[in-house]
């Protein structure tokens, strides 16, 4: 029965993942290189866990019991020695991934599960780079972590159906709902959501109709409850670029060639959420929306 879970990167995906287990009773050390990352994620899941409390969805002893639950560490030999699954949640970056990999595949022990919350890398490759590929398994959540229901469970090549059938029963612990998929380019969520996004950033690259248009036909129109490219600052135009590189890599269509526009935000540094400025203005602890200047009429 696993208990013992170490996440690895301690940003917005690494704490959330790390607030839900823990918040369900499993033993979580959180790893990551920078100390101060870690408090800060301690810190994020101390205010989630307070508008938890605050909507009446948790005790105070469930948020005391929660936080008692984490351990954090910079090291990682030292954060998985005991781990029984590790879920990895660094930057949306191969190489770093990669490495992160030959880590814990060296450091964990030989019964462990290696999962990764990549949203586009491939399973496989990460696999490759471990003496336990059929140990490894994609475990993509979906952001924010402590909100939303959705895990794609992913199958590398050679992933076992005993270790698909243990995170998927994992994820319902959580009080998830996961939904098992296979190793290509994109999986499924990002298969079909980024060339939507994409499309939507040629809609206004081309001219088509502007950003407040593009986003209320979707919401309106669509029933989506954020439109797309709103969608894309939430999610970090860095992001959306890379995985739309994924795609076009690995499928060698052009249907998936990223916009000029959002190679050239990128580029800017206009980054969407995380840096103030990409389709919309963002200002820390407003909601307003207002579009960037660069696409007022």
């Amino acid at each position: 029965m696993i208990k013992n879970i170490s996440v690895i990167g301690a940003g917005t995906m690494g704490n959330g993942i790390a607030h839900v287990f823990a918040q369900s009773g499993f033993n979580v050390t959180l790893i990551d290189v920078n100390p101060s990352q870690l408090q800060r994620a301690l810190d994020t899941i101390g205010k989630n866990l307070d508008r938890q409390l605050a909507k009446g969805t948790i005790t105070e002893e469930q948020k005391k019991s929660t936080l008692g639950h984490i351990a954090i560490t910079h090291v990682v030999s030292e954060g998985v020695k005991d781990a029984q699954l590790v879920v990895e949640a660094a930057t949306e970056n191969v190489e770093l991934k990669l490495t992160i990999f030959e880590q814990i595949d060296t450091y964990a022990p030989a019964d462990c599960i290696l999962a990764t919350n990549t949203s586009s890398i491939s399973i496989t490759k990460i696999g490759a780079v471990t003496k336990r590929p059929g140990m490894v398994i994609g475990m993509h959540f979906m952001n924010p972590v402590p909100v939303m229901k959705l895990v794609e469970v992913i199958n590398g090549y050679a992933t076992k159906k005993e270790v698909t059938q243990t995170v998927l029963e994992l994820s319902r612990q959580l009080g998830k709902v996961p939904c098992e998929v296979n190793d290509y380019p994109g999986f499924i969520a990002n298969r079909i959501l980024m060339p939507m996004i994409n499309e939507a950033i040629y809609s206004l690259f081309e001219g088509v109709a502007g950003v407040e248009e593009i986003d209320t036909v979707m919401k309106l129109g669509m029933a989506h409850p954020m439109g797309p490219l709103q969608l894309a600052d939430f999610i970090g135009l860095d992001v959306c670029l890379s995985i739309l590189n994924v795609l076009h890599d690995g499928f060698g269509n052009p249907k998936y060639a990223p916009c000029p526009l959002l190679v050239n935000m990128v580029l800017a540094g206009k980054l969407g959420a995380k840096s103030g400025e990409g389709f919309y203005l963002h200002t820390p602890g407003s909601k307003d929306l207002v579009i960037s200047s660069a696409f007022k009429k």
